[in-house]
């Protein structure tokens, strides 16, 4: 069969599969491994049982603008806002549930009842202003800020502020939990999976999403190039909110979390910050409080990644503040990247954009021994592959609908697990590449406690 043919076979293949990615609402994801009954770890505090409601509650931060389409279900749309929303978010757990009665289904490794994600109310608490901010020139021929413009930006990011360190004062951790989505996303859609992730965190964090305007409607093709140039647009929006966030009185780590094409923009975020503070001779890590920053499903190139990644590493012209060539600390704790090479997603990208490799597909032996060695080096760096059957039809959000998976990202991100710890006992094969093990039994029980 000519290989032009079983390239277009799969973009149409994936076309098909990614018309489903977008819906109005879905069921809970399966419960993680190490919950999973009997001999599971607890969800849920039982200190805690009394002041959880079944439904979660969200902040969300948009740079989405809001929907103008009257049959639409969704609160923003697709299309690019100048400005950055934010307000509160909230996903219904249904049908209703008491809480107990949520508390044991979510220990069942087959629920007896079903369980269904829904959005409810979704309430703006500030619209920053419109961009470009307005200047003024004085008679000396200087320009400044506009006062009134940047008194109004000043208040808002107070009431962002506010709100988070309003939920902090409640929160079991001192930490927000941070998701950005990738694309075909709605705001719901990426609300769900921000509500499921923090459901089965425990409840524990300030849990939010930065949602940008992916496109999920038109032509494939089409909607997938206007997404590529939305993730770079939204660049600026999601530093800006990661600064205010960060800034936070009382928040002691931002764990970021970042799916498909939005660890592109994710990356380049937190690079640029990186810049930002190496430019002012502050360590990153004091600044942004950055805790893991975790890649799922990367759809990004591996050349672009790794520049990303390592770029200012090799710029001794641009880190001249440390001395003896000491380089800066970006994270508190590790980057971990999530991949599989059977990633049909993944696949589309690779044929579109001609790459050589997409990030989300690498295999351990796909990363080369100098390679190896130089993240060893920096000893911050996890490429974790799945190679086990699809637990979804793309085989792009395993993160969530393979138990196994998620059960390793919450013993990381909730018990601050290492690689090679009860719980996290996956095959090392290399000095920074792990892989699932074949036995998902062999998987459940290293994720049970000892």
């Amino acid at each position: 069969m000519p290989r032009r043919f079983i390239d277009i076979a799969a973009i149409l293949l994936t076309v098909v599969l990614l018309g489903g990615c977008a819906a109005s609402g879905r069921p809970l994801m399966p419960t993680p491994l190490l919950y999973q009954l009997p001999g599971g770890q607890t969800v849920f505090d039982p200190s805690s049982q009394g002041r959880l409601n079944p439904d979660v509650d969200l902040l969300f931060i948009t740079d989405r603008a809001p929907e103008t389409v009257p049959e639409s279900t969704q609160p923003y749309g697709q299309e690019r806002a100048r400005q950055i929303r934010f307000g509160t978010a909230q996903v219904r757990l249904v049908p209703a549930l008491d809480w107990e009665t949520l508390r044991a289904q979510s220990q069942l490794a087959e629920r007896t009842q079903t369980i269904d994600l829904e959005l409810g109310p979704v309430r703006e608490l500030g619209a920053f202003p419109e961009e470009p901010y307005r200047l003024r020139r004085e008679a000396s021929g200087k320009i400044l800020r506009d006062r009134a413009e940047l008194a109004r930006h000043t208040e808002l990011k107070a009431t962002l502020q506010n709100e988070v360190a309003r939920r902090l004062a409640v929160a079991p951790r001192k930490e927000l939990l941070l998701y950005v989505h990738g694309f075909n996303e709605t705001f719901a859609t990426s609300a769900f999976t921000t509500a499921e992730l923090c459901h089965f965190l425990g409840r524990e964090h300030v849990c939010a999403f930065f949602t940008w305007p992916a496109s999920t409607t038109g032509n494939f093709l089409t909607s997938y190039t206007t997404t590529t140039e939305s993730a770079d647009y939204a660049v600026e929006h999601l530093k800006k909110a990661i600064r205010m966030l960060a800034a936070t009185p009382g928040l002691e780590r931002l764990q970021i979390l970042a799916h498909s094409r939005g660890t592109a923009l994710t990356l380049k975020a937190v690079r640029e910050l990186t810049l930002e503070a190496i430019a002012a001779g502050k360590e990153p890590v004091d600044l942004y409080r950055i805790g893991n920053l975790v890649l799922l499903s990367p759809d990004i190139d591996v050349d672009i990644a790794g520049q990303q990644l390592t770029g200012f590493l090799s710029d001794p012209d641009l880190v001249t503040l440390w001395p003896e060539g000491r380089l800066p600390r970006v994270l508190q704790g590790r980057l971990t990247i999530y991949t599989s090479a059977d990633d049909r997603a993944l696949l589309v990208s690779r044929i579109l954009f001609r790459s050589r490799h997409r990030v989300g597909q690498l295999r351990p032996e796909d990363i080369s021994e100098r390679a190896q060695r130089y993240f060893a080096t920096l000893d911050r760096v996890d490429l974790i592959s799945y190679e086990g059957k699809r637990t979804d039809l793309f085989g792009h959000s395993y993160f969530t609908t393979n138990p196994a998976v998620s059960s390793d990202l919450i013993q990381m991100v909730r018990y601050g697990k290492r690689l090679g710890e009860p719980g996290r006992q996956l095959v090392k094969t290399g000095p920074v590449t792990w892989r699932f093990p074949a036995d998902v039994e062999e998987m459940n029980k290293s994720a049970l406690p000892r």
